[in-house]
């Protein structure tokens, strides 16, 4: 059976989102020890464990209308000793590769000390590692089983080949990678300087990626390295 927010996320990508009318709904969590919430459009999902009561959520003032994201809510969910990490923009997206075209990204573990590959471990399932063949270039895409179980893909390039067109070339080169037609995630986050989100989100090739905001992730736990 799929993930709930998986069919949720998948329904939006394809321009049917859940009604706008200011309500929440709970699911389970898909990863252990990780919870988030995502806030569409008037509608709030929370993806939180099963010792959470309601009545602690509705006195904390959870709505579809802003207040899932009430920083009273988030440190309550997360508890004493959790992590809450950034409030991304999450983007969807579709990829493009097809039998008998190689990618033009290589596998690359050598890149594992890289402090994405090192996050995206915490955090998600499957981390494929990828960048170019050229052992001078440090460029890396994360390809992992992520957000909800799905395909979530997370990039960073080298710092030199910012601002040059690079990123959005990295992201297709990515999407390359992965099976035409299948439904990729991808989380901006925003507690950068408006300036530093921008250009990630223009890293982000057009069309497509409809875009939704996400809360946590939070976990009970010590934060991840990052």
């Amino acid at each position: 059976m799929a993930q709930p927010l998986a069919e949720l996320i998948t329904a939006a990508a394809a321009g049917h989102f859940p009604a706008a009318d200011g309500g929440w709904r709970r699911i389970a969590p898909w990863r252990p020890g990780l919870e988030a919430i995502i806030a569409f459009t008037g509608h709030a999902v929370l993806a939180v464990a099963p010792d959470i009561p309601d009545q602690l959520v509705v006195s904390l003032g959870v709505n579809g209308f802003g207040g899932a994201h009430d920083p009273r809510l988030i440190a309550a969910l997360a508890g004493p000793g959790g992590w809450i990490d950034s409030l991304d923009m999450l983007l969807a997206g579709r990829g493009s590769g097809r039998e008998g075209e190689p990618p033009r990204l290589a596998d690359r573990p050598d890149l594992a000390a890289h402090p994405r590959a090192e996050f995206a471990a915490t955090i998600r399932d499957q981390p494929r590692l990828m960048g170019y063949p050229s052992a001078d270039q440090s460029a890396l895409a994360v390809i992992s089983r992520g957000i909800a179980g799905l395909t979530e893909l997370s990039f960073e390039l080298e710092p030199a080949r910012r601002g040059q067109g690079g990123g959005a070339g990295l992201v297709r080169d990515a999407l390359a990678a992965i099976p035409c037609g299948e439904l990729v995630v991808a989380a901006v986050a925003q507690q950068f300087p408006p300036t530093a989100a921008a250009r990630r989100l223009r890293g982000l090739p057009r069309p497509g990626w409809p875009r939704w905001r996400r809360q946590p992730p939070a976990r009970r736990g010590p934060p991840p390295p990052r």
